[in-house]
Order: C-alpha cells, then structure tokens, then sequence
C-alpha cells in the first residue's frame, strides 16, 4: 500500500487543504466513503457535511463541506466544494436558516415532487445539525 494520499480540499475562494495524509472520509451523495493510499480510481458528488483528515501523525483534522465533487485518481485526491470551512468557522445558524427557508418553500410547493426534494433537503440539513453536535471537534461518522 501506498505511504498515505495526496489530498487537496479547494473551494471557490481558496485551496483549503493540500498534503499528503493517512486517510480522508468524506460525505458521498450516497453515504460516507473513506479513501487511503492506492484508492481505485473514481468521481462522486458530495452532500453537506463533515471531511475527516487524518494526517500521517495520526492527528485529525475535520472540514465541513456544503457539497461539490470528490474526484479520486492516481496523482491523488481532489476535493471541488462548494464552499469549504474548518469545523471551527461552522455556523450552525446558517443552517438553521437554510432549514426554515426549506420548510417556507416546502409550504409554497406546487408539486409533490418539488415537495419530496425539498424534504429531502431539509433532512440533510437537520442531519448535519446533529452530526455536528456528536461533540467537539468530533463527527458522526
């Protein structure tokens, strides 16, 4: 096996992260993936939540990402989020306003499918929120 995983974590503003680590875990569209060296290659998209990093020290470092894509390939992986933060810059008001915007255009919904999608948005968004507070510093996952 590979000694670790070159990893960069890049949002719109700002390369975030880049370095060569033990393992990442990352939030997959369809559930919680982790990647270590000599990873198979593949793409996926990402839902909101939680990046965990763990250096080659053993240390971890966690990041909250609101979706984009992860992108795994024999140079490394790169993480393209839609907007990226250190769990420290987490604001748990922000989502509780993306939670009632949700439920107000939940309200205002025309169709059951416009009104299942929403739901399922809000549901993320409220499973984030307890992700968040497993402890500090620390995730569900």
């Amino acid at each position: 096996m590979a000694e670790g995983v070159k990893l960069e974590i890049v949002s719109p503003e700002r390369l975030l992260f880049s370095e060569t680590v033990k393992s990442v875990t990352v939030p997959g569209a369809e559930g919680y993936f982790t990647v270590l060296g000599d990873h198979a290659a593949f793409m996926t998209t990402m839902k909101p939540g939680f990046i965990t990093v763990v250096d080659n020290g053993g240390i971890s470092h966690v990041y909250y990402v609101r979706g984009g894509f992860a992108d795994v390939s024999p140079e490394g992986f790169t993480i393209l989020a839609e907007e990226a933060q250190d769990i420290a810059e987490f604001d748990r008001a922000k989502i509780e306003g993306l939670i009632a915007a949700g439920l107000t255009a939940q309200q205002a919904a025309t169709t059951a499918d416009e009104e299942m999608r929403l739901q399922q948005e809000i549901d993320s968004w409220r499973n984030l929120l307890l992700e968040s507070s497993v402890g500090t510093g620390a995730t569900a996952h």
